[in-house]
């Protein structure tokens, strides 16, 4: 009895091993396509992969609005001011965050590549990843991986998040972008400024010298024909020329009515001799007004030019002056302003990875992937041809 039960039990034993290895023959494939890669995710979360910090900030772009939109007739009597979104500055901001030139400038303060590539940092994570190598092309997309910015369309607010594998990273990465934004809607806003002042400071330029050059020229004109104000020294020649008429007129008048009265007054050559002379004092001062080449005039067509000249350029500088006045209060009501809303956060414990939800998913796909192989298989043994 005793041989009999001492030989099951070394039957049995002899064939546990077999059924054993039967069952995991069976069900290789499962084995190796969902146990084993469950079994590695498992391994990899639970005892290498690193704790991942996340730092959040939260920024609007703002400008001052020049009138709210009426609604009512209401507020068509009282107008508003206040300050209103720039979505299109922000969206420029937000491209400038996942830029290249925003990884430059983190490569020189705070040295993104060497917080990333930390030895601490575990093998799969860390940069370079397998299979990539250390250049600045494969830096910027391991940055797309742990740099996020978007914009919320619920909130209107811009987020930026980062990955990072210690608490001060992910915040200082953080603060730094946050710091670039700044300073990049700052550039903008000079930008903006400088184009729309700039042709309003050549065109106020272009009339000063314009002004300037009448004013030098109407000066030499005035020089050179020895004249101030041609208009108004004709005006004063004339007078002066019908004074001398009017006198030559009672002059002419006394002579007359002595020359009936007593034709042989010896005061009459004298008197004569008073009404020539005024008579060429007239004809002197009517040949400085007209009558010569040298007279006012020739000279006031030339100098009225030059006139209409100086106060045409006046004009056109007092407008010139004017729409500069206007284009830097326009370039005012453009600028923008980045305001945060939240400021980076120093994360107190990691989010990331969820390390039994990963493990759960690494389980599921491989589980998915191994029942769609299987199912493929068995379509092609079914409609294969039997030999």
């Amino acid at each position: 009895m005793n041989v009999e039960h001492s030989f099951l039990s070394d039957t049995v034993a002899a064939a546990r091993p077999s059924v054993l290895s039967r069952w995991m023959k069976k069900r290789r494939w499962f084995i190796i396509f969902v146990i084993a890669p469950t079994m590695l995710a498992a391994l990899y979360f639970g005892l290498f992969a690193s704790d991942i910090y996340v730092s959040e900030s939260r920024f609007v772009i703002k400008s001052p609005d020049q009138k709210r939109a009426q609604l009512s007739s209401l507020a068509n009597l009282i107008q508003t001011t206040g300050l209103s979104g720039g979505q299109e500055q922000a969206n420029e901001v937000l491209d400038f965050v996942r830029s290249r030139d925003a990884l430059k400038a983190l490569e020189k303060t705070p040295g993104f590549r060497a917080r990333y590539a930390s030895h601490d940092v575990d093998f799969l994570s860390r940069f370079p990843q397998p299979l990539h190598d250390n250049t600045f092309e494969d830096l910027y997309k391991y940055y797309g991986k742990q740099v996020e910015a978007q914009l919320d369309t619920e909130t209107g607010a811009s987020v930026i998040r980062v990955k990072g594998y210690t608490a001060q990273d992910a915040y200082e990465v953080n603060r730094r972008l946050l710091e670039l934004s700044e300073d990049l809607v700052n550039r903008l806003n000079d930008r903006v400024r400088t184009r729309a002042i700039s042709e309003a400071q050549r065109q106020v330029d272009l009339a000063t010298d314009r002004a300037r050059t009448a004013r030098i020229a109407l000066a030499r004109y005035r020089n050179s024909e020895e004249l101030i104000d041609p208009a108004k020294q004709a005006v004063g020649v004339l007078e002066i020329s019908n004074g001398l008429i009017a006198q030559r007129a009672a002059l002419q008048a006394q002579l007359d009515q002595m020359r009936r009265v007593t034709p042989e007054n010896p005061s009459i050559p004298a008197l004569q001799n008073r009404v020539n002379a005024i008579s060429g004092q007239i004809g002197a001062q009517d040949n400085r007004v007209v009558g010569s080449p040298s007279g006012i005039a020739s000279k006031l067509g030339g100098y009225e030019n030059l006139l209409v000249e100086q106060e045409f350029a006046t004009q056109n500088l007092n407008v010139a002056n004017a729409a500069l006045v206007q284009a830097r209060a326009d370039a005012q009501r453009q600028q923008y302003y980045l305001e945060r809303v939240v400021e980076p956060n120093l994360p107190d414990m990691p989010l990331l990875p969820r390390r039994l939800l990963d493990i759960i998913i690494v389980a599921a796909v491989a589980t998915c992937l191994y029942f769609i192989g299987w199912m493929l298989v068995v379509g092609i043994l079914e409609h294969a041809p039997e030999e």
